[in-house]
This record gives C-alpha cells, structure tokens and sequence, in this order.
C-alpha cells in the first residue's frame, strides 16, 4: 500500500488569526505538528500528511491554495480551524482552489479539562465554532468537499480520513488517464456511449481511438522468445490440463497467439502512456481469438478495460483499481449476464465471454480453451474461476445528457453452482435489498449492463469520488424502496435542470 500512494501528498492547512498574539500562533503551530505527525505515525493514511503552516491572513490561504494546485505530488487539501479564523480570509484561496478539500472538525485535546480551563484556553482552542464559520463560507461558496468529525486519534475519523486521501489519489490518478478503444461502440448500443469531451471535462481523462492496425503492428513484432516466457509463466500460475503444454496442439497454439497477445497490448499502452482501453469483437484485426485472457490479466494489474468499446466503465474500474490498491479483496469489469428467480434468494450471474479479472477469483484460476461463438468463432484461450463470496459494490457512469450519474449498487456474492457447459469466470450476486426492487432501482436510474465491481470499497469511496467529480450519485441498498428511489431521481433532474438554468 505505502509503495502505490509514495508519490502523493495531502497537505494539512490549519486556520488561525492574530488577534490573540504570537503566543498563540506558535501554540497551534505546535499542535498542528503533533497531529500531523500523530496521522502519519497511525499506520492508518496510505498518503502522507504534510503541515503546511498556520495561515492567519488572506494572503497566507491564497498562496498555500495555489502552491497546492501546483504541485503534482499534493492531491488535496484538508483544512482545520484550530481557533476561530474569520471565513471572509479564505474567500481568495477557496477560489483558487482547484484540488479536492476535507474539512476536518476536530481539536487537539480529546476532552474539556474541566478543572483547569481559563479564557486563554477558550480563546486558542476555538475549533467547535470556527470550523462552523469556515464550513459556512464553503458552503455559500458552493464548494464541493467532504466533512469528517472526530478526533485526530480515533480510528473511526483516520478511516473517513484515509477513504478520501485513497479517493484523491485516483482522482489526481484519472486527471491525465488516457484511454485507448480499439474499435467502436458496438451495434449501436447507447448506454456504453456517451459525450467523450463532457467526460473530459468532468471527469478528467481522455479517450482516444486507436485503429487495430496499429496494435497488429504491435502483435507481429513480437519475438518468440518472450512468448516463450509468458507461456511459462502461465503454466506456472494457472492450474490446467497436462495436454496444454503439448506443442503443436491447437489448445497450445491458442495458448502462445493469447500470450503474443498480451505482449502487444502491454507494449502498445506503455508507448501511449495508456492505462485503459476498451475492445471490440466485431474489430479484431488479425487476433484468432477474443484477447480476453489478455485482458484479464491486464485488468490483474491496473488497466482498465471496457468491453465492446465501454470506455466509462474503463476508465471507471481504472479509478476503483487505483482507489483499493494494497486492499486484499479484489475489483474486476463485470456484466449482467442472465436471471435465476428464486424468490428472495434471487441473482444475477455476472460474467462474459471472458474478460473477468482473476483479482476476484475465489480460488486459484485455471487455464483453459474452449470454443466461443461470438466474434471469432474459435477456440479461444481463458481463465475460468467463481468469485468470492462476502459483501461488494457495484457502480456505473451514465451519460444523461445533461450531466453524468454514478450509480451504485450494494450486492452479497454468494456460492455459485457449477458451470460444466460454459466455462467462463463468473460472479453471482443477489443486489441490495433484493433483486425485484434492486435491479427495478438501477434500470429506473439508466444502469449500464456493464459495472465495475468492487469487494473492498464502499459506499463511502464512491460518494467521496461523485463529490470531487461534482456529479450526481445514486445508491440503491437494503434501505431501498422503488416509491422513494423514484422522487429521488425526479427531485435529482429538477435539482440539476436549475441548476445548469442558473449557469
């Protein structure tokens, strides 16, 4: 964990004033430091925490402000009033601001020291109302950030606290995020499309078509010894059959064309700087197969990948990839695949035709080839692997025109029955709070067929991310009901309506 945030700041910025003297700056100066030295000793925030002073002036806020847009190391900015700081001082900086903000109510000593309190104390430790002051100008500022309230030590406001530093990260991640999609959108699907410039806009990153000519360049440059090599290292990861490793068969030879593959792709996003891309099985140039095995394990590593040219949900498992990095459970690119009814014990079986990353797979996955149907009609190489079981979430950007949304689903993956005659990597889930009202909610809200899912984040990663994105965020969970989902989307369309009226 500490490895994949080491390039990445999160500057401490704490308010004060100079009515009360110099005593008192120097006093929370030096608090400042044993707190932030306190967060960084906790073990708990995988960025580290950088005090960047006292600021006492408008001046001082604007040019902290600037000097964290910047620089590249900082991803954000959490600020905290450790005595009362007059908000009208923060008006400059806060339009300056460009990075995410965590405003963090909290105050250097735990409890009131009820005995020894005099007006000294009062006048340095002024925390309870001068973060109300500075999260009023915020608000009448319509900045968008995030609130965490507690005590520096307690564990519950490190977690809120290390859940948006995670957050910040990808967000700063997702800001220069090209994604590169091999082909199109496919057969004129709608949800998987969407407005490519808003999104960079909004968003941050950018997509760019790349022509399968290009990548077959790529494929046919590669050397047989470095397929050689990945082919072993396939064989040693991956259960499989013994007949696999026979030489000359096609179950072998499909094998080698997956691993030349895979080494194509990787080259071709590393010399674009890429770290996602989408794929179209109608557009395949001279592959022999879906590279879908390629996919997989490019998605193991942190490229995103939308299938049939989905170029949000790439770009959207990318983000959640770099969010959980260190975290143990795993995320992947999945698709709603078909229904089993059975009352309240009712799923979806989440799949496709191959592109599943093994990061989910609940045992070691198992090299196979089989024939597929689509696209290619071949035999075509694949891991094949059930999910784990336990608690997830799964998300999805929509284009609405007007705006993005991003709606998330909280789901229970539960023990999957065999799949003898489609051997394929597969998750099943029941969605919160069941699947009748679960996915009536995400089809009302215009949910995509594809998601990014995730066992590690939370709710909370996603509200945290839809904030600095400034978008519109939906959750369906066990608290939902269809009557009270509907006037939430109605009351969102108003909102944002007047919104873009107002602008």
């Amino acid at each position: 964990m500490e490895k994949a945030f080491d390039n990445y700041e999160v500057w401490f910025v704490t308010g004060a004033q100079l009515l009360y003297g110099g005593d008192a700056v120097v006093a929370v100066d030096a608090h400042s430091n044993e707190m932030v030295k306190g967060l960084n000793d906790s073990g708990r925030l995988p960025v580290k925490v950088v005090y960047k002073g006292t600021v006492n002036s408008s001046r001082e806020v604007t040019a902290a402000f600037k000097a964290a847009n910047n620089d590249d190391r900082c991803v954000g900015v959490i600020t905290w009033m450790h005595t009362f700081s007059p908000a009208k001082m923060w008006i400059h900086g806060l339009q300056e601001l460009r990075k995410p903000l965590l405003h963090f109510h909290t105050q250097f000593n735990k409890e009131i020291p009820w005995d020894t309190m005099d007006m000294d104390f009062m006048n340095l430790n002024q925390s309870a109302h001068g973060d109300r002051e500075f999260g009023h100008i915020v608000t009448r500022m319509r900045k968008n950030r995030k609130v965490v309230v507690g005590h520096w030590q307690d564990e519950k406001a490190q977690a809120q606290i290390a859940a948006w530093m995670r957050v910040a990260a990808a967000w700063a991640d997702a800001q220069d995020m090209l994604i590169v999609r091999f082909g199109d959108q496919m057969n004129n699907v709608a949800v998987t499309d969407g407005d490519k410039v808003s999104a960079e806009q909004v968003l941050g990153y950018h997509v760019d078509y790349c022509p399968v000519n290009n990548l077959m360049e790529y494929y046919t440059a590669v050397e047989d010894k470095d397929v050689k090599a990945l082919v072993a290292t396939y064989f040693q990861e991956y259960d499989h059959a013994p007949e696999l490793e026979k030489e000359g068969t096609e179950a072998y030879t499909k094998v080698w064309n997956s691993a030349k593959a895979e080494i194509a792709l990787r080259r071709l996003l590393k010399d674009k700087g890429a770290k996602a891309f989408t794929t179209n099985f109608d557009d395949l140039g001279l592959f022999d197969q879906i590279p879908g095995l390629a996919s997989q394990r490019l998605m193991a590593e942190g490229y995103g990948f939308g299938a049939e040219g989905d170029w949000k949900t790439a770009a959207l498992y990318r983000t959640m990839w770099f969010m959980s990095q260190g975290m143990p459970k795993g995320c992947s690119f999945l698709e709603d695949y078909t229904l089993n009814f059975d009352g309240e014990r009712s799923t979806i079986l989440q799949a496709h035709m191959l592109e599943v990353c093994p990061l989910i797979a609940e045992q070691k996955p198992k090299l196979e080839v089989h024939r597929l149907s689509i696209g290619i009609d071949s035999e075509t190489a694949r891991l094949v692997f059930t999910s784990k079981q336990g608690e997830g979430v799964a998300a999805t950007i929509v284009d609405l025109g007007n705006r993005f949304r991003l709606i998330v689903n909280k789901v229970d993956c539960i023990k999957s029955k065999p799949l003898p005659k489609l051997p394929v990597a597969s998750a099943l889930w029941i969605p919160r709070p069941n699947l009748e009202v679960g996915a009536a909610a995400w089809i009302l809200a215009g949910g995509t067929h594809h998601t990014s899912f995730s066992y590690d984040l939370t709710v909370e990663y996603l509200e945290d991310y839809a904030e600095m994105a400034g978008i519109e965020m939906v959750v369906i969970d066990e608290n939902t009901t269809i009557s009270e989902f509907k006037k939430e989307l109605r009351m969102n369309e108003v909102y944002y309506m007047l919104n873009k009226a107002l602008l």
